[in-house]
């Protein structure tokens, strides 16, 4: 069990990380685009961002740490 947690931790660091790196990526993610096409509701790809970029890294840190 402790094994399975702690893969799953690496997975989710891994991924995090990827998503935080890719946000920041000007090509990647065009942020003045996004803002054209979403208006008011811009503010919402920083929730979804940091709910799948750093959060997912800090979960995974949390994870793989404890359950190595």
């Amino acid at each position: 069990m402790h094994t399975i947690l702690a893969t799953t931790g690496l997975v989710l660091s891994i991924v995090g990380l990827l998503i935080s790196v890719a946000f920041w990526i000007p090509r990647l993610c065009d942020r003045t685009r996004l803002r054209e096409i979403l208006g008011s509701r811009y503010p919402v790809v920083y929730v979804v961002y940091i709910a799948n970029g750093p959060l997912l890294l800090i979960l995974g840190l949390i994870l793989a740490v404890k359950f190595r």
